[in-house]
């Protein structure tokens, strides 16, 4: 008997360990680093951080030792790393320094690359609409079935051969919200569009699992898994593993009753200024699938209710 297949897991990138820097970037990161930070401590003027702006000052922005003092940090640590020597930076010093700065999101990312300490975003409330640009985007994917994730499944936008294909009928999912986890695990096995459940509903909690890291604890995301858990017996079952996963290319398998099955590769593309979504393209995987499909761009084939 062939052993069961391994749960999903989180699979590093080739040649990234997390919390270490790639072999040879320290050297060129570290004067990156240098330049970096004198550039942003010449543009904060005394006044900006409430402090007299004083005598023979020969430049306009913050001297290393102020810098220092407004962090609660030693001017000798902070002088050397100014200069880019190879000291360690703990978060929680870093974090001062970029409030002495006054460094935006963008920048504080950037100085977490360059000083080589892993860098954790602060948790963002989820993005829950989307503008007519994008929504223009999906509709002119169209024969390609394309939808509009955030990281909890939460359809934001879905172009008519999306919810032709892949939604069920609202009257075969309990009530609830436009997700996609909510519809595929709230319907019967039989009604299901996706196809090897056993297989593709353990990926999708795992990736909703590797996603809840950023928001545990926010009465939203504690709310949403407390109803898919009352909701589906399976769904409780699944998020009990603790396993995780990335949002990546899949090959699945989906039901029409009115075309048969249709092969479907995903493929997720990430929005810039919408954090924690991705846009969801399906293409078809083989030369039947690709036949199958055509006869769902005019529209006249629908998916009808169980």
């Amino acid at each position: 008997m062939p052993a069961p297949a391994a749960g999903p897991r989180t699979v590093p990138r080739p040649g990234a360990e997390p919390g270490r820097p790639k072999p040879g970037t320290t050297g060129r990161r570290r004067p990156e680093l240098s330049a970096f930070l004198r550039s942003r401590r010449a543009r904060v003027t005394p006044g900006d951080v409430g402090m007299p702006p004083g005598l023979r000052r020969r430049t306009p922005g913050l001297r290393r030792e102020e810098v220092a003092q407004l962090s609660g940090v030693g001017v000798t640590w902070y002088t050397w790393l100014e200069q880019g020597r190879p000291i360690n930076a703990s978060a929680q010093v870093l974090d001062a320094v970029a409030r002495t700065l006054r460094l935006d999101a963008p920048e504080r990312e950037h100085l977490y690359h360059l000083a080589e300490v892993p860098f954790t975003a602060a948790p963002e409330a989820l993005v829950q609409s989307v503008g007519p640009e994008i929504r223009g985007i999906i509709d002119a994917l169209a024969p390609r079935p394309a939808v509009v994730y955030n990281s909890r499944y939460d359809i934001l936008a879905a172009n008519r051969v999306y919810r032709d294909l892949f939604i069920t009928p609202v009257e075969a999912c309990a009530p609830g919200p436009d997700n996609a986890l909510w519809r595929l695990f709230t319907v019967r096995e039989e009604d299901c569009p996706l196809m090897f459940r056993d297989k593709e509903l353990p990926l999708m909690v795992a990736t909703l699992r590797a996603a809840y890291g950023l928001h545990a604890g926010e009465p939203v995301w504690e709310n949403f898994i407390r109803a898919m858990s009352e909701a589906s017996p399976l769904f409780a079952r699944l998020w009990k593993t603790g396993d995780v996963a990335e949002p990546g290319r899949r090959v699945k398998v989906f039901r029409h009753a009115a075309v048969g099955e249709l092969r479907m590769s995903s493929t997720s593309l990430t929005i810039n200024g919408m954090p924690e979504c991705r846009i969801v393209v399906y293409t078809p995987d083989d030369e039947e699938t690709e036949r199958r499909a055509a006869l769902l761009r005019s529209g006249t084939t629908k998916n009808p209710a169980p």
